[in-house]
């Protein structure tokens, strides 16, 4: 009885390594990894980290090929944090004070507009390290009428690290493990689990030892010192004039 279970579940680990691999060498996968990664822009259930980091795993068998998985994902991720901070603009402000006051997701908007008013567009590379956080973020930048052309550079660089963060981390494991990915993934999945609690640990310990600033209200515009602050990580307003003058 007992050989017979174990046999009917190698038979279906097998056929599921077999419709991976014959997923994986499909053309359409980047295609899929980028409709992926858009819709976790604005819709998060959808596990687009896992989807990267798998098409890693079987891109260190040669399909598909690794540095197209990278721009698919960094090219979807782009594009679906654009359309999180369109839905901020046009009525994220109305969503967000619709929000339970003291329900978890006001906390993550509150901490992503905290996050925005003390490192400004740079939130956005901690924030895809954050369950919950990315979309938070970037649609509270879009609420609060956030540039959109620092929005637009902060979120290149943010989107492009986490696209080769994700391949290679599901790369990595693909190497370890070449002849079981299964082992492969799973060693990727931990690896990508262990830097979020990581930062999230550190996020914890840094909100403990500094207080942050107010939260800003939904719909009202970026304070200029909010916006200057991606000039230099935690740094103020720019001195005025008459303060260069003396």
């Amino acid at each position: 009885m007992a050989g017979t279970y174990a046999g009917t579940s190698i038979g279906s680990m097998q056929l599921v390594l077999d419709l991976l691999h014959e997923t994986m060498s499909s053309p359409w996968v980047y295609l899929a990894l980028f409709a992926v990664a858009v819709v976790d822009g604005f819709f998060p259930v959808v596990p687009s980290e896992t989807a990267v980091i798998t098409a890693g795993v079987f891109a260190a068998t040669g399909q598909p090929a690794l540095p197209l998985v990278i721009v698919a994902a960094a090219a979807g991720a782009l594009v679906g944090d654009h359309m999180s901070y369109a839905i901020g603009r046009r009525g994220g402000g109305r969503l967000l004070t619709r929000l339970p006051a003291q329900g978890r997701r006001r906390a993550v908007y509150a901490w992503a507009s905290r996050g925005i008013a003390l490192r400004g567009g740079l939130i956005l590379a901690v924030a895809r390290y954050v369950p919950g956080g990315r979309t938070a973020v970037t649609m509270t930048m879009g609420a609060t009428r956030f540039p959109r052309s620092r929005f637009l550079m902060f979120d290149a660089l943010a989107a492009g690290t986490w696209g080769i963060y994700s391949a290679l981390v599901g790369y990595l494991g693909g190497l370890a493990f070449e002849q079981d990915p299964l082992r492969g993934l799973l060693l990727g999945l931990g690896l990508a689990l262990s830097v979020t609690v990581i930062v999230e640990t550190a996020r914890w310990a840094h909100r403990r030892a500094r207080p942050l600033p107010a939260m800003v209200e939904p719909g009202a515009e970026v304070p200029s010192a909010m916006r200057d602050c991606d000039r230099v990580p935690g740094a103020g307003p720019p001195p005025t004039p008459e303060a260069g003058a003396r």
